[in-house]
């Protein structure tokens, strides 16, 4: 297992574990679809104007933007909205869970999707592992009551498979694009139809009623848990396995409950600590058996097509 993939998989977590309560914050005054598509409209325009000031370029080609689009439709578009209006029937808390089963997804998708991605005892027992220490890890929490519709399940189900879509592709499709080009790229193509889209959807909304709570949020989210997220993200999947960086939703929950000891001075319970122990073992297991056979950019069929660009 590579350090340097820990440490990009660490921090895509600490950038994604705030999501679920920003969203939560964030969906009180702006409606689903809208806030999708700002927090994908704000993640476009900040990771292009980076493009701008740098050497790299947007592609081109056809073929490439049919990719794209496709794989951003399902690693953004699609579970942006589900998540949003999900979590309106639905505790952050057991979104967080309902997440969790991305890599369970991943791992079952990606052994017909990708010749290198095969199962593995270890990697179903390390997922499984994982799943087990992230209910453990916020089992107390339960004790409190947890607000959970039909509805809103179902929703944030559809959106852990359509993420789970979203990895396997790009890491089989677009992994040979500069990881600042891909996510680029992607939050443009959704919302070249998601922006007009969310105003049609809600023609009369007013961006300036939004409370000053909701409207940071959406900063946070299209900022930091979207454009520097998502470049993270693809440079994990060009290092790593797309089963490997969708376990990046089982160490989410623990930055939110390192948040709450620090910031809000909550208990750490012995709880919490099995819970993080048995996450961290399962990720360790998942990669035991997997050689890592990351496509050399010089050898790749799409490395000559995207290197004009950089």
């Amino acid at each position: 297992m590579k350090i340097k993939n820990i440490y990009l998989l660490l921090l895509l977590a600490s950038f994604w574990g705030p999501s679920f309560l920003f969203i939560k914050i964030a969906v009180e005054e702006i409606p689903p679809v809208m806030l999708a598509a700002l927090r994908i409209g704000l993640g476009a325009l900040v990771l292009n104007v980076w493009l701008l000031l740098t050497k790299y370029r947007l592609p081109t080609d056809v073929s490439s933007w049919k990719k794209i689009f496709v794989a951003g439709f399902f690693a953004q578009g699609l579970p942006f909205i589900l998540m949003n209006w999900g979590e309106q029937f639905v505790d952050s808390l057991l979104a967080s869970v309902l997440n969790g089963l991305v890599p369970i997804f991943t791992i079952l998708l990606a052994h017909v999707m990708v010749a290198d991605e095969r199962l593995s005892q270890h990697k179903v027992k390390g997922v499984l592992l994982g799943f087990t220490g992230l209910i453990i890890l916020i089992l107390p929490s339960f004790f409190d009551g947890v607000k959970g519709s039909l509805g809103g399940i179902i929703s944030i189900t559809i959106a852990a498979l359509s993420y789970s879509v979203g990895f396997i592709y790009t890491r089989k499709h677009l992994v040979s694009m500069p990881s600042i080009t891909g996510p680029a790229a992607q939050l443009s193509s959704v919302s070249t139809y998601l922006v007009p889209i969310s105003f049609i959807v809600y023609p009369n909304f007013d961006l300036t009623a939004v409370g000053s709570p909701a409207l940071v949020s959406t900063i946070v989210l299209g900022v930091i848990g979207t454009a520097i997220a998502f470049v993270i993200y693809f440079k994990l999947l060009e290092q790593s396995s797309a089963g490997y960086t969708s376990l990046v939703t089982y160490i989410m929950p623990i930055f939110g409950v390192i948040l709450g000891v620090v910031v809000l001075d909550e208990a750490l319970t012995p709880w919490m600590l099995l819970g993080a122990v048995l996450i961290l073992l399962g990720i360790s297991k998942t990669k035991k058996t997997r050689v890592e056979h990351p496509q050399p950019r010089c050898f790749t069929a799409d490395t000559a097509l995207y290197s004009k660009f950089r």
